[in-house]
């Protein structure tokens, strides 16, 4: 298997840099005429995944919205991460778990080891018991050719009060857990398989914040969220070409007709392609 950088790198080099999420939340299946129920959610879930998963680069089901339906709704979700995966898309299971010890690695194994009956190409991931605590999915990723996209800077208001703390050596956390990346991905390419989580629509990173860290950048809040090709560009100038924007309502209201969503998806690819190019 290649590592998952240099997959994710080909793959968005091909298709597009887009990742498109997968998020049944239940006024987006009511949208499309749907139950909120089990059904719905099969309904929905894999008719996305046989649309988008031929045409994007990545495709990120959001697990919780699986997971509360129980068992059942679980193995909806494995049913759309292989569905994804054969269609020749790259999956990022959004679960952003953080843990320590044995229990992160129970995660890891579990959505990183493709003996897992769940498992993905990558992971979002939590860092706020400390950077080290990820180590054990770092150290899975590393052995399975996976990946995982850590939070480091997200568009909620409440982030801000952990991720733009001021540390005792004068940085911000953030730019703390983007250092810990950089280093992580350091003899990496053409793309480390360690990523981070910075939001579309953030005010200014700050001066400590050093966007580079030789990995992709996994930036949601793309469309429905108020998140612009502008606004990516604002942000993101001089590393552009390692963004990875993720739009799901956007694409998703586009539905339930599988040419709507495959339309929607080749054209977000292409305006933030044009932003590359």
């Amino acid at each position: 298997m290649t590592a998952f950088g240099s997959r994710l790198r080909a793959a968005m080099d091909t298709r597009g840099p887009l990742c498109a999420g997968i998020d049944p939340h239940a006024a987006l299946l009511a949208a499309w005429g749907l139950p909120d129920s089990l059904e719905g959610l099969e309904r929905f879930s894999l008719a996305a995944a046989e649309a988008l998963g031929p045409e994007v680069a990545a495709v990120k089901p959001q697990s919780a919205f699986f997971e509360r339906f129980g068992s059942r709704g679980v193995a909806v979700l494995e049913e759309v991460i292989r569905t994804c995966r054969e269609a020749g898309a790259l999956v990022v299971l959004d679960v952003k778990r953080g843990d320590i010890g044995s229990t992160a690695q129970g995660y890891a194994d579990g959505y990183l080891d493709p003996s897992s009956p769940i498992a993905a190409d990558a992971i979002t991931a939590s860092p706020f018991l400390g950077f080290g605590s990820l180590a054990p999915m770092l150290d899975t990723a590393r052995k399975h050719d996976a990946g995982v996209f850590v939070l480091a800077l997200t568009s909620n208001p409440e982030g801000a009060s952990v991720q733009r703390a001021i540390g005792p050596d004068g940085r911000s956390v953030a730019a703390g857990v983007l250092d810990a990346l950089r280093e992580a991905n350091a003899g990496s390419g053409p793309l480390g398989s360690f990523g981070a989580v910075v939001g579309a629509t953030i005010d200014p990173p700050g001066d400590d914040v050093d966007l580079a860290i030789g990995g992709p950048l996994l930036v949601p809040g793309i469309g429905a969220q108020g998140g612009t090709a502008d606004d990516v560009r604002r942000i993101f100038d001089g590393v552009l070409d390692t963004v990875l924007p993720s739009s799901s309502r956007e694409i998703l209201g586009a539905g339930p007709d599988p040419a709507a969503l495959r339309a929607a998806a080749r054209q977000a690819a292409a305006e933030f392609a044009a932003l590359v190019g």
